[in-house]
């Protein structure tokens, strides 16, 4: 163990929460933008959509250029979270949804400089023994993917540009702590570049090709899920309760998403250092799967049932996600892991903007009760491909 190492981890991990409070910063005021920008109810989903469609380009860019290997990583990270800050704030300046879609597919850009980057910082200081560092990781990751949903129950009878300025201004104080707060690792490991001529041997690797289907059924699930389910108990609770506060709603969000999911996360990263990352992502994705079927059911029904199996789902959706970068590492040759995690979290991300936009186009057709149905495809293909992985991780 590296000292300061854990340190560290309370740094990193504070800031991807604070930075990471970008991602879903304008899909929570949605229906306040929807006004403003005279958006569509095709369009509205791009709100989310549009930064995975970022930070898959802008990973794609960091990677090919291998700007985290070239510069220092600490501060990628920190100029990223500036970058970040800076362009979602530009929001509230816009008028026009051209604009505002272009401005969250920049932050999702911005983005693409944080998570990977802390990840990367994060095997510095960690270079064995990971499972449990990387879970609190996602944890924060997770818990900042919800703050703007904390944020509106404080803020709801307030201007929408308030939810804005409070996310930039946490991406801000992210780029402070990682820029002049967290030190550099003592010990820096072989650069893992991105290559699209070693794609071709990612590609025939079976080990890492189960891993990263696992990984892609996962992705279909996680982000529809976590775009959509704020919207989906508003309508229920609405349902149930016609004057139910806004407030309330906001908060069931934020422990559904947030605090259900940071702890699963943190779960997660401790369990499967037991019982491996394969067993650990079939429980989680059996989980969740039965969940996408189950939640439907509680629509419009009693408030606390709802909240609690959203609960569930939220803690089962997310504690496996750092299990399949792990598991790519285990398996891919050194010379190419950098290429399969890349491509691995690029087609990752790809996947999320298509069930995202798929959610609100069947819920037209049959409704808030069996919506959610179609995300079990994710985690009914990622059970059978971590299943046969699970063969060569016993080797």
């Amino acid at each position: 163990m590296i000292q300061g190492s854990w340190r560290a981890l309370l740094w990193i991990g504070l800031a991807e929460l604070f930075a990471l409070s970008l991602w879903f910063s304008a899909s929570v005021i949605a229906p306040e933008l929807i006004q403003v920008w005279n958006l569509s109810s095709s369009s509205e989903a791009w709100l989310s959509a549009s930064v995975p469609l970022g930070f898959v380009i802008g990973a794609l860019i960091s990677s090919y250029f291998g700007i985290a290997d070239r510069f220092n990583p600490r501060k990628v990270l920190a100029l990223s979270a500036f970058l970040g800050a800076l362009v979602n704030v530009l929001l509230i300046l816009v008028n026009h949804a051209f604009f505002g879609i272009l401005l969250r597919i920049l932050t999702g850009a911005a983005l693409a400089g944080v998570y990977p980057t802390a990840v990367k910082i994060l095997s510095q200081w960690f270079p064995k023994k990971r499972g449990l560092a990387i879970g609190i990781l996602i944890a924060a990751l997770t818990l900042g993917s919800s703050l703007p949903h904390f944020i509106v129950i404080f803020s709801s009878s307030l201007n929408w540009q308030l939810v804005i300025i409070c996310s930039s201004i946490l991406a801000l104080l992210a780029a402070i702590i990682v820029n002049w707060v967290l030190e550099d690792a003592p010990v820096i490991p072989k650069k893992l570049p991105f290559s699209f001529k070693l794609l071709k041997k990612v590609v025939s690797n079976k080990p890492v090709m189960l891993a990263n289907y696992g990984y892609f059924g996962h992705m279909w699930e996680l982000y529809a899920m976590w775009t959509w389910i704020p919207i989906f108990l508003t309508a229920s609770f609405t349902s149930y309760t016609p004057g139910i506060s806004p407030w309330f709603i906001a908060l069931a969000s934020f422990m559904t998403i947030g605090i259900a999911g940071g702890i699963g996360c943190v779960i997660g990263g401790f369990v499967s250092d037991k019982i491996g990352r394969a067993n650990l992502t079939i429980i989680s994705m059996v989980i969740s799967g039965i969940c996408c079927i189950l939640i439907g059911f509680t629509f419009g029904q009693n408030i606390w049932l709802t909240l609690l199996l959203s609960i569930i789902w939220g803690m089962s959706v997310i504690s496996d996600s750092a299990q399949f970068s792990a598991a790519v590492s285990e398996v891919a040759e050194v010379e190419y892991v950098g290429t399969a995690l890349t491509f691995q979290m690029c087609i990752g991300f790809l996947i999320t903007i298509f069930s995202i936009n798929l959610i609100p186009f069947i819920q037209k057709m049959i409704g808030w009760e069996w919506v959610f149905a179609c995300l079990a495809i994710g985690p009914i293909l990622g059970i059978v491909s971590m299943l046969r992985y699970k063969r060569h991780e016993l080797r």
